[in-house]
């Protein structure tokens, strides 16, 4: 996968917007970041999973899925590594990641 490409499924979901994080870019829906680009290096993406998220998707994919370092990994920021990562993996944590922050109203959008 690629950084244009893990873009592109970013600002496909509803709401999502495109802004910048010390340095990065990053994916805001309701004003929330909810993933990111380019941190710790260009190689790798974030998502912002729960924990129990995290596990999963890590238990699932080691090589793609990574705990973000101190904190923020253990509330659930996960690095993706780009070159290991297919569009189906990322696809579905990235959703993951968007519905935990979303606004009811998108939400429910999405449901119905």
């Amino acid at each position: 996968m690629t950084a244009d490409q893990f873009r592109r499924l970013a600002l496909g979901l509803p709401g999502v917007s495109e802004n910048a994080h010390m340095g990065h870019p990053d994916f805001r829906v309701g004003g929330k970041i909810f993933a990111t680009l380019g941190a710790p290096d260009e190689a790798w993406g974030m998502v912002k999973l729960t924990p129990e998220q995290q596990r999963q998707f890590m238990g699932e994919d080691p090589k793609i899925f990574v705990p973000a370092n101190g904190a923020w990994g253990k509330q659930g920021c996960t690095y993706v590594c780009l070159k290991a990562a297919t569009k189906a993996k990322v696809s579905t944590a990235m959703v993951a990641a968007w519905r935990n922050r979303a606004p009811e109203e998108l939400l429910e959008d999405q449901s119905g």
